[in-house]
């Protein structure tokens, strides 16, 4: 496993606990910091950014995951419900279609959510690198 994708495993058990993106920032820097020495962090940085998608279609994932996965949930419970009340068994066919998509769809968002959560981390350390608040006196 590489470091990148190391840093974006951890940023995906960071999305999964309820707080705001400042509070999994504040998190994550303290483990990107252990798992990943600065010098090397512009480098990593470099290779999440490239693969990240820049089409509309990713943008809207990213941003919309649930929603554009929403159809497909639909799609195959209409397959399931179909299929068992009509007993055709080929309307199974597209509950599993349905549910394969509407998975697919919901962990592409999920990946693409923590890239960006890794990207903003490693831009919050970098700056914070540069421009180090001054202590604060009492």
């Amino acid at each position: 496993m590489t470091q990148a994708e190391q840093l974006i495993r951890m940023a995906e058990d960071e999305l999964t606990e309820y707080s705001t993106d400042a509070r999994k920032v504040e998190k994550l820097r303290r483990k990107f910091s252990f798992a990943v020495p600065y010098p090397q962090q512009q480098a990593v940085r470099d290779e999440v950014a490239a693969s990240i998608p820049n089409n509309f279609l990713a943008k809207l994932v990213e941003e919309n995951r649930q929603t554009v996965a929403l159809p497909f949930w639909g799609i195959g419970g209409l397959g399931l419900l179909l299929g068992i009340s009509g007993r055709q068994p080929l309307d199974l066919i597209a509950t599993g279609i349905g549910f394969y998509v509407a998975f697919q769809v919901q962990k592409w968002g999920w990946e693409l959510q923590a890239k960006r959560l890794v990207l903003q981390t490693l831009d919050e350390i970098e700056s914070s690198v540069k421009n180090p608040e001054p202590e604060k006196t009492p």
